[in-house]
């Protein structure tokens, strides 16, 4: 009977997303439109064959992930056990997924390059296509797809233990990242914001539904291992609902170019479904699930954790069906550029800078709005579930945070934000407050600690929780070879000279994602490098205080170097970039750039001398509490180790051969 009835709401939930795919393509502009006459026209088939084509692509991705969570939810071993039971029979199943995928990846890069190039398949030609695939964005992230997923199938063979299974888990993940980079993300206004929050949004989709459909498939009726899924689930789910709508809110709004939109165009419309769906599932989980997990022993258990999440499913496949959809809607916010600044900068070249514009001006920013609203979620809910157990957090780690992701908004989506992509000033500021300024204050707040200690740990003897699996990374080998004094070191002074002296700098800024790649290397860089030398997290090398001061000294002036090689320097760095742009300000390219290299001295010696006062202060608290310690230890034990000391003291004072004569 429950075989049956998974059979018959199987197909209840692909008839929903096919049901919403075909009508959000008909009603948005997105089906097919005969080419007037004369023009090339790549046919009927095309046009119908690719979203579906598309949505299979995704679909499968979204089943190989749900598959790979499966043991993950239901494990009660330690990382090194061997998967086993319905867990091994789930990753087996990945390989025959697996290859669908990559399978359903090619026919979407063949369609693909027959709707691009508005050639029929009937004019297939194997020449053409592979062109396409070798020069063209949108094939080469296809066959990127594909190529995952092949090696996600292969693999699979081979994935015995559940470390492994985590690592074929990145990779599933990994297979849903190309496509994102095309497409109308990669063509709106705030590229970056447009990408970046497009790939979190399929990510968290992904990991959602893939585990709502490990939830309803995989797991049988084994009550106790449905119980500890669930429970595992629930709090996994909730992450995803807000990150899916934050995320889809940004990415909306990039698109439509504004409110009005919504309501005005076909995209906006679609938009405004997809928002009902994504409030019916959220409803629909908050209020139901936790039931279910108190009950899901009992009579009927099954049945209605079947019948609430196939529904959760029809929503969430709907949703995915009308996402599909919407990538082939022209968005109301198309290429709005009219020159070659715009095209670069992703919207329009911002004016003159005065200290009124540098403090209030506002831009979208991918990296910037991901850091801030990631950190404060998290670290808030850290704080909160601390409280809610009773156990102190200080607030003045609480201020540092909330400072730091202040610093990192506006260096990113700020004023200085606004002008890091126009002047090579204004990027050297946003990069010494990114690198420099930001990661000490986020590094004093200590959110790996908090992590740490507001994670939940496992749930069975012997298992592994989120806590435990932090911990295990943290002493991992890579994380004993990354978080290595000198390696840290080398990451946050080699890359410095690396980018900026090879060329590297002009080409990561004529790229949107190059350019929030390096936003997000800054970050990363100073934080590593920054909690190795004030950090408490329990990384695997821990340094003396002594220590530790000696190599703040010593990469100290590499930093001074490096801001006076760029103001000597009579090389333009990236002058191409900045030619382009055609500012009608700060045209003199030689004296902002010595203006860069002034301010990188300036802003770069503050945070080390910063630093420096925090790592004496730190020792003094630490011998203080050696003192306290050794203290409470003497009122213990009568003083025995300096009584002891003392003792050794007049044995190697006395007269030698002393003890003998009194002997």
């Amino acid at each position: 009977m429950t075989l049956a009835l998974r059979g018959r709401l199987a197909l209840g939930v692909l008839a929903a997303s096919l049901v919403v795919l075909a009508l959000t393509l008909a009603l948005g502009g997105g089906g097919y439109r005969p080419e007037p006459v004369g023009l090339p026209d790549p046919g009927r088939l095309t046009a119908y064959l690719l979203p579906l084509a598309t949505w299979m692509s995704m679909g499968l991705g979204i089943l190989v992930t749900g598959a790979l969570l499966v043991p993950l939810l239901t494990v009660t071993a330690a990382s090194g056990e061997e998967v086993g039971g319905r867990g091994l029979r789930a990753v087996r199943a990945v390989r025959p997924l697996g290859l669908a995928w990559a399978v359903a990846a090619l026919a979407t890069l063949v369609l693909t390059w027959s709707d691009q190039f508005a050639v029929p398949l009937s004019g297939f030609d194997l020449g053409d296509v592979y062109g396409f695939a070798r020069q063209v964005d949108q094939g080469q992230a296809l066959v990127v797809q594909a190529a995952i997923a092949l090696v996600v199938a292969l693999a699979s063979r081979w994935a015995l233990r559940l470390v492994e299974v985590r690592w074929l888990l990145v990779g599933a993940l990994a297979g849903a990242v190309p496509p994102v980079l095309t497409g109308h993300a990669a063509a709106a206004g705030s590229h970056d914001t447009a990408i970046v929050s497009l790939l979190v949004h399929v990510l968290a989709v992904s990991v959602w539904v893939g585990g709502l459909a490990s939830l309803w498939w995989h797991l049988g009726d084994v009550p106790e291992v449905r119980v500890r899924a669930t429970r595992r689930f629930a709090s996994l789910a909730a992450w995803c609902f807000g990150v899916v709508a934050v995320s889809g809110a940004i990415n909306a709004l990039v698109r439509l170019g504004g409110l009005g939109t919504l309501v005005t165009s076909d995209y906006g419309r679609a938009v405004l479904v997809k928002v009902v769906l994504l409030g019916g599932i959220g409803l629909l989980a908050a209020r139901v699930r936790g039931a279910l997990v108190d009950r899901s022993t009992g009579p009927g258990a099954l049945r209605a954790l079947l019948l609430v999440t196939a529904a959760e499913l029809s929503l969430m496949a709907g949703a995915v069906g009308l996402g599909v959809a919407l990538s082939r809607t022209p968005p109301p916010a198309g290429e709005p550029y009219t020159s070659v600044a715009e095209s670069l900068l992703g919207g329009p070249l911002p004016p003159a800078p005065d200290a009124v514009r540098l403090l209030t001006s506002v831009t979208p920013s991918g990296v910037g709005l991901l850091v801030v609203l990631l950190g404060t979620a998290g670290y808030a809910t850290g704080v909160v579930t601390l409280r809610r157990r009773g156990v102190a957090w200080s607030p003045l780690r609480t201020v540092s945070f909330a400072l730091g992701l202040l610093a990192v908004g506006y260096a990113t989506v700020g004023g200085l934000g606004v002008y890091s992509n126009v002047m090579f000033s204004a990027h050297m500021a946003s990069h010494m407050v990114l690198s420099m300024m930001a990661p000490i204050l986020l590094v004093l707040g200590a959110p790996i600690t908090l992590a740490l200690r507001a994670l939940p740990g496992t749930d069975v003897d012997g298992g592994r929780g989120p806590r435990q699996i932090l911990a295990d990374l943290l002493n991992s080998r890579w994380s004993r070879f990354i978080t290595h004094p000198v390696v840290a070191a080398l990451i946050f002074v080699v890359s410095l000279y690396g980018i900026y002296f090879s060329g590297l700098f002009t080409h990561l800024m004529q790229s949107h994602l190059g350019h929030a790649a390096m936003e997000l290397h800054f970050l990363l860089a100073g934080y590593l490098y920054y909690e190795v030398l004030v950090g408490s997290a329990p990384v695997p090398h821990r340094l003396s205080h002594l220590a530790r001061l000696g190599l703040g000294l010593i990469v100290m002036p590499f930093h001074a170097f490096f801001a006076i090689a760029v103001m000597g320097s009579e090389t333009i760095i990236g002058g191409r970039y900045y030619e382009l742009l055609q500012r009608p300000y700060a045209s003199d390219l030689l004296q902002d750039q010595y203006v860069g290299g002034s301010l990188t001295w300036a802003l770069g010696e503050v945070p080390m001398v910063l630093v420096l006062f925090v790592l004496l202060a730190q020792w003094y608290r630490s011998d203080t509490r050696e003192a306290r310690r050794r203290d409470r230890q003497a009122d213990r034990d009568d003083d025995a180790e300096l009584t002891s000391y003392n003792e050794m003291l007049a044995r190697l004072s006395a007269p030698a051969g002393r003890g003998d004569r009194d002997g």
